[in-house]
């Protein structure tokens, strides 16, 4: 299994939109408005590196979506 976070700058009323859009994405676990520099964020689990890398170019590929920041999480063995 494969976790990350992705923030999300959209385009000024999108935020709920984008929401609504990741919500329906299979590798998305949540996604959630925020206040601050942010304004949409996505947990991502995915099967393994390869499907991340995926749902992160989809989720870029969104309309409405201005830029994103990819944070992978680190899983200790």
């Amino acid at each position: 299994m494969h976790r990350g976070f992705i923030l999300l700058n959209c385009d000024l009323g999108a935020e709920e939109y984008i929401v609504d859009e990741l919500r329906q994405m299979p590798d998305i676990s949540n996604a959630y408005l925020t206040f601050g520099a942010y304004d949409v964020v996505a947990e991502v689990h995915a099967d393994d590196q390869d499907g991340f890398e995926k749902a992160i170019a989809t989720i870029r590929k969104l309309s409405r979506v201005v830029s994103t920041m990819t944070l992978n999480v680190i899983m200790p063995e």
